[in-house]
């Protein structure tokens, strides 16, 4: 089996209505989808959030930076492919959107693998769970006119949706009004459902964030989610050294490097790599199997159609973060496909591959056309 074409395309999805999290408001979101198909005629899908503007970057590094290097590969050789495809990027940048680029055709790999195999790409890649994987309800973002009564009950409409686990927003307004929106939180969700805080690096510095942190511990969060910009893993030390709250960060860091300096300085103690920005399935199972080496518990980010087979595959792994809505996270309305929700998480895909199928119609009305 050959790969005969690579294409890629930007969508750029509006929101029914805008949100705010501690740095930035957002109004639209933009993904790039790729599309790899082979002389067997298995074809692979792989997609990557590329922010809420300049998203065609990361298909511009498809297209004219990557694809070449794929073509005529047999899709099985993901390692000698990833390890092509990021030293051709030596000079473009090793992170940001071309590592988003590489992450997206990675995975599109894995789709076709596990599709020719038959499997579940859960199962292909190990299966370790069966049936279903824990997933958190992830929202509390801020909206004007929204009070800490309203965050508690957005919190309990997630309990009584059947999820176990919960994350809210914090770092965007003064640390004793956050404070008070976690005490709600808790209060309406009860004391044994975890409650994750998720800062978005909202915090200056370290002693600033040590502050504000110390004033949710009464509450019990589960984590406290990057509290500093993501370059300042000594400051992540700091606050880990200085709180009882667990700290997780991850989500922008791409390459197993990035997370060997997490991991070294002891900068937090849950790992979120997202296999749409690290370096894609690839990259992601060696950041898990370091992390695993560590004592450490992978939790990654977002793209929940993605990452219940990272989840579903690897021991030290714990949640999948999932958006009951596309109010906040709106790549699924691109799929025809979407996930089921069981009591405590998500119910993994049956589907050989990914188990998620394109609407050719949606992708047409928010995308510049697939090249």
């Amino acid at each position: 089996m050959k790969v005969t074409s690579v294409e890629a395309t930007t969508c750029v999805v509006p929101l029914d209505s805008g949100i705010a999290i501690a740095t930035r408001a957002v109004t639209e979101r933009h993904y790039t989808l790729v599309r790899v198909r082979t002389d067997a005629g298995v074809e692979g899908i792989g997609f990557c959030y590329g922010g809420n503007r300049g998203g065609s970057i990361a298909t511009v590094a498809v297209r004219d930076l990557l694809a070449d290097i794929v073509v005529g590969r047999d899709p099985h050789q993901t390692e000698a492919i990833w390890d092509s495809m990021f030293r051709e990027a030596l000079l473009q940048g090793r992170r940001g959107a071309v590592l988003r680029a590489i992450s997206a055709i990675d995975t599109a790999l894995w789709d076709i693998n596990s599709k020719a195999a038959g499997l579940p790409l859960y199962q292909y890649a190990g299966g370790y769970r069966e049936g279903m994987v824990p997933a958190y309800a992830s929202g509390g973002y801020y909206a004007v006119g929204k009070t800490p009564e309203d965050l508690g009950l957005e919190m309990q409409s997630y309990v009584e949706m059947g999820f176990d686990a919960v994350k809210i927003k914090v770092g965007g307004v003064p640390p004793k009004e956050d404070a008070e929106r976690v005490r709600a939180s808790r209060e309406a969700v009860g004391p044994d459902v975890p409650l994750f805080l998720d800062a978005n690096n909202g915090w200056p510095d370290a002693t600033t964030a040590i502050q504000a942190v110390r004033l949710f511990e009464e509450y019990d969060p589960g984590w406290i989610e990057e509290p500093l910009m993501p370059d300042d893993i000594q400051g992540h030390a700091e606050v880990a050294a200085a709180t009882t709250i667990p700290v997780a960060t991850g989500e922008i860091h791409a390459t197993r490097w990035d997370f060997q300096e997490i991991v070294e300085k002891g900068a937090a103690v849950i790992l979120q790599a997202d296999a749409g920005v690290c370096g894609g399935v690839t990259e992601w199972r060696k950041i898990a199997a370091m992390a695993a080496s560590n004592n450490l518990t992978m939790a990654p980010h977002w793209l929940a159609d993605l990452h219940v087979h990272m989840v579903g595959s690897t021991p030290n792994s714990s949640y999948v973060e999932y958006f009951t809505d596309f109010k906040v996270l709106n790549l699924g309305r691109l799929f025809a496909t979407s996930l089921e929700v069981v009591p405590g998480g998500l119910a993994l895909p049956t589907a050989p591959g990914l188990g998620v199928e394109l609407d050719d119609a949606a992708v047409a009305r928010f995308s510049d056309g697939w090249a």
